[in-house]
């Protein structure tokens, strides 16, 4: 198997492609090669030369925290849930998110992500009581990695503007439903940072690892007054 990787040796350093050759299980995770290859002392490219460890994220690697999220052939992903049989030929190209800056090789700062909900105090103070309609979906919504796929995918999401994505949306929802103090007015916030600027493209929703049903989540905004 061929693997190339876009690398980076600094935030305010050029990428570059570097590609290696390695033997892999079908059953195995880009995860698991990721961590196959840095356990060897002496890393060396497909041309043999030795070169650095390759960064990158990982925590639990069972699809529950979203770190290991970048671009797998093309495809947004997350490592961890990636399997070797599940690509096509023998390359695999992975590139850290391109959305958000690199901090070396394909570990990425998200940190955007809460810095706008924070912004807008979009999160939960004092709990209130809600209608039992909604537990289905609050605890759908309430799954979100904060893993960056549906804003790495998404048309409409440029970093830092005034669209904020999915992942925004979604505790948009979880605080109109379950919040019971709010310093501004999140269905205003929701309709300046997402619903004025959404395209409905649903890309989100067929990258999502947790599969949130964002549409639902938009319908209900929509529905509030």
């Amino acid at each position: 198997m061929r693997v190339r990787i876009l690398r980076q040796e600094s935030p305010d350093s050029s990428p570059y492609w570097q590609e290696f050759t390695y033997e892999c299980s079908a059953d195995q995770t880009v995860a698991g090669m990721l961590e196959e290859m840095n356990s060897l002392d002496d890393l060396k490219d497909a041309e043999g030369k030795k070169v650095p460890h390759i960064i990158w994220e990982c925590s639990c690697l069972q699809g529950m925290c979203g770190a290991c999220a970048m671009v797998i052939n093309g495809q947004p992903a997350l490592a961890c849930e990636t399997f070797i049989r599940n690509i096509k030929g023998d390359l695999i190209t992975l590139e850290p998110l391109r959305k958000f800056p690199t901090i070396k090789d394909l570990a990425v700062d998200r940190s955007i992500i809460q810095e706008k909900l924070l912004q807008e105090n979009a999160y939960i103070e004092e709990y209130k009581g809600s209608d039992s309609k909604e537990y289905d979906h609050q605890y759908l919504a309430g799954k979100c990695l904060k893993c960056g796929l549906c804003l790495e995918i998404c048309p409409n999401y440029k970093g830092s503007r005034r669209f904020y994505g999915a992942a925004f949306a979604n505790d948009c929802y979880l605080i109109e439903t379950r919040s019971d103090v709010h310093k501004k007015d999140i269905k205003k916030s929701y309709d300046d940072h997402f619903a004025a600027g959404c395209s409905k493209s649903l890309a989100c929703v067929d990258v999502c690892p947790m599969k949130i049903p964002t549409l639902a989540s938009m319908a209900k905004m929509n529905r509030i007054k």
